[in-house]
């Protein structure tokens, strides 16, 4: 079976989503991002893997489920903390964010299923701002991560021909937003109206004045 992986920032005012600031304040974005942390360390918990593991930067809280293995975030850049977090890894992994709390176990299906692997060395989820939400790979090697260019509008494509002039073949999830600015936490509230994100999101919000 395959490794679910998850990297994320512990969800401390200041230090997550500060791009949400203005108009949420630093609590107010913590709170978002707590919230969208724990949407997807549910749907983590309900999906099959062999292993769930949270990828963290700072210290778990009491927003982290059992059932979840903790593994510190290595120094260094993201490109870096991404390979690092693959080369902890033997058999299959599949990596996502904390950023796309719309994520649903269907969703991961297709990357997860017992024939995932067949014919398929890489799965690759792209996300609507240029980058990626979600990377899996049959064989994790850090080298295939490692130098890719994170937080610029051709991220995703950089690592999707990294994957492809590596020889693997690759199979493509659905594209999805992540939750960067205020406009994105409204659209992806709307389309997972269930989700505690979107819940918290409706409490900060219910006033009109963001």
């Amino acid at each position: 079976m395959t490794t679910l992986l998850v990297i994320a920032k512990a969800p401390l005012p200041g230090r997550v989503k500060t791009r949400l600031t203005p108009p949420f304040t630093p609590g107010e974005a913590a709170a978002l991002a707590e919230a969208a942390l724990a949407d997807t360390l549910a749907v983590v918990l309900a999906a099959p893997a062999r292993r769930r593991v949270l990828v963290l930067d700072g210290a778990p809280g009491p927003w982290l489920p059992p059932g979840i293995e903790v593994i510190p975030q290595s120094a260094g850049t993201l490109d870096e903390r991404l390979a690092a977090a693959f080369g902890q890894c033997a058999g299959p992994a599949l990596l996502v964010g904390m950023d796309t709390p719309q994520l649903t176990t269907d969703l991961l299906a297709p990357a997860l299923a017992p024939d995932a692997w067949r014919g398929c060395d890489a799965w690759f989820g792209p996300a609507a701002d240029g980058g990626f939400w979600a990377l899996g790979l049959a064989v994790p090697q850090p080298e295939l991560v490692r130098g890719v260019p994170m937080s610029v509008p051709g991220t995703g494509a950089a690592q999707r021909g990294r994957l492809t002039a590596a020889g693997l073949r690759v199979r493509d999830l659905p594209e999805l937003r992540d939750v960067d600015t205020a406009h994105d936490a409204e659209l992806v509230a709307a389309l997972a109206p269930g989700s505690r994100f979107a819940a918290v999101h409706r409490g900060l919000t219910a006033a009109g004045v963001r």
